[in-house]
């Protein structure tokens, strides 16, 4: 079975920087897209940015130029690097896979709290 799990959330002064990771346990291969979601309180859940195994980025606008997106395909493993922050930034943020295996399958990490405050 396999398992997603998050680390790097916390607590963290407006301009700070923080550091997401998203490491795979159990057997799966071949990692279609990587992303990242989060969802703030009374809204619904949003893509912040997504890595495919070869192809471009993709990011939200509201974090281009801030965040930074990157997977160790080896690994299983994909981060997000988080600078400048805001307090608009303050959500939990969850890791998703997706893989193409005749139909699309997805694994959800936990969520893990990010909180920009002063």
């Amino acid at each position: 079975q396999v398992q997603l799990v998050e680390s790097g959330g916390g607590l963290v002064q407006p301009g700070g920087s923080l550091r997401l990771s998203c490491a795979a346990s159990g057997s799966i291969f071949s990692i279609d897209l990587m992303g990242w979601y989060r969802q703030a309180p009374g809204k619904q859940r949003e893509l912040v940015a997504s890595i495919p195994r070869a192809g471009n980025t993709n990011y939200a606008d509201s974090v281009k130029g801030r965040f930074t997106i990157s997977r160790d395909n080896a690994k299983n493993t994909v981060y997000l690097q988080m600078n400048s922050l805001k307090p608009e930034d303050t959500a939990v943020y969850y890791c998703n896979f997706r893989r193409y295996g005749g139909s699309w399958y997805d694994y959800w990490g936990q969520g893990t709290q990010v909180t920009v405050s002063s």
